[in-house]
Order: structure tokens, then C-alpha cells, then sequence
């Protein structure tokens, strides 16, 4: 009986420490000390957001997803758009490729619901791989269609678009490799360590818990290049 006692006070430890590191890990964020400039992703997925409580509690940026595909608009875009400007937040917008429609169709998309805004942050091209999308095209066709896309939202926004490529993404396309353009690359809680070239943007926790947000947030460090 004592043995069965001593288990079950063992596994009830294991678990309260368990809640204790998850709640950790939810406030966890670089430190401002080493990475001094810090923000957000959203979409409209992430739930209400209070841009202005946001800031105060260390949000210097946020990018916004516009578009998924040729013919997907976030609902929430435009609303997170403006309010960042209305906060004083440093706003971006990002695309969500599919690897299953027309690269052109995907940039005049995008170009038809952002706004020109010669001072908003680059935008941001997502590459990962999405269950209800099974091709995957040759690399050389991805290429050339990915550098038509670049080169109709770069005419549009008058700026180098950011690569945010997951790992497997690259390790199969190698896109960092094709294209001189500043990587954002993913890695909960570890800096990530893929690409051709060093990352100008870490997505470091899709889990962060933090004021001015309903639920959890995709939190990024910037870097200067």
C-alpha cells in the first residue's frame, strides 16, 4: 500500500510540475536584453487584440496575415491594419502561399488588399506546408513562379519581401539559397538554425500568453542585418 501510495505522490508531483513549466513557457520571451526589438503575428484566428494594451506590454511590431492563397482574404486583416497604426505599432502584412494555385494570382491578391504604405515593415511571403495542399511542384517551376511573386509585390509595397520558411519547406526547396531576401525562420523557445543565411526574423513561441491578447500569440524577435 505504501508503495502504491508513494507512485501516486510521484505522479501528482510529476504533473503539478508539469502545469508549472507549461505556464512558464506560455510568459516565456527572449530577452529584451539580447533581442531588443520584439512583436507579433496574427491573424484572425488569434482572437481580439488590443493593439494599445499590447504595446505597453512590449509589442514594438506586428504583422498582420492579408491573404492565403489566390483567393483567401483574412477576415480580421483590415481591422488589425488599421488599428496597429492607431496604436503606434509598427504593422507588416503577410501572404500565405499555396503550393496548389498560380504564384500570380497568389501576389495580385495580395496587392489588391494591402494598402501601399511606404512606411510599413516589409511584407512577409509564408511558406509551410498546409494539409489540404498535396502538390509540390517541381523546384525549378516553384522558383520561377515564387520570383514572379516577389517581383509583383516588391513593385507594389516599393520594398524586399521577407521569406518566413518553415525548416521543411527548406530543406526541400531550398528557396534561402535562390533568393536574396531576409529570411524569418521558426523555432519554439530555440533559435532556429537553418537557411543559406542568418535569420532576420525567429518566430520564438506560438504559445506566448501576454496582455492586450484574448488568447495565445505567435511571438517574433527582429535582428538587424
Amino acid at each position: 500500500m505504501w508503495g502504491l501510495g508513494r507512485f501516486v505522490l510521484i505522479v501528482a508531483a510529476l504533473a503539478l510540475s508539469g502545469v508549472a513549466a507549461w505556464r512558464v513557457a506560455m510568459r516565456w520571451h527572449p530577452s529584451t536584453e539580447t533581442y531588443p526589438v520584439q512583436g507579433v503575428d496574427v491573424s484572425e484566428r488569434t482572437g481580439a487584440i488590443d493593439w494599445p494594451v499590447l504595446k505597453g506590454a512590449g509589442a514594438d511590431f506586428g504583422y498582420a496575415v492579408a491573404t492565403t492563397g489566390a483567393g483567401q482574404r483574412d477576415h480580421a486583416f483590415l481591422t488589425h491594419w488599421d488599428a496597429m497604426a492607431a496604436a503606434g505599432v509598427r504593422r507588416g502584412a503577410i501572404h500565405v502561399f499555396s503550393f496548389c494555385q498560380p504564384a500570380r494570382a497568389q501576389a495580385d491578391a495580395f496587392n489588391t488588399l494591402v494598402p501601399r504604405d511606404p512606411t510599413a515593415l516589409p511584407a512577409a511571403i509564408d511558406f509551410s506546408y498546409d494539409d489540404g495542399c498535396a502538390d509540390r511542384p517541381e523546384r525549378a517551376a516553384l522558383i520561377a513562379d515564387v520570383a514572379e511573386m516577389i517581383r509583383r509585390i516588391e513593385s507594389h509595397t516599393g520594398k524586399p519581401v521577407l521569406l518566413k520558411v518553415t525548416r521543411a519547406v527548406e530543406g526541400d526547396y531550398r528557396l534561402t539559397e535562390a533568393f536574396r531576401r531576409s529570411l524569418w525562420a521558426e523555432g519554439n523557445f530555440l533559435k532556429p538554425g537553418y537557411g543559406a543565411r542568418g535569420w532576420r526574423m525567429w518566430r520564438a513561441s506560438d504559445v506566448r500568453r501576454i496582455d492586450g491578447a484574448e488568447g495565445p500569440v505567435n511571438w517574433d524577435v527582429a535582428v538587424a542585418q
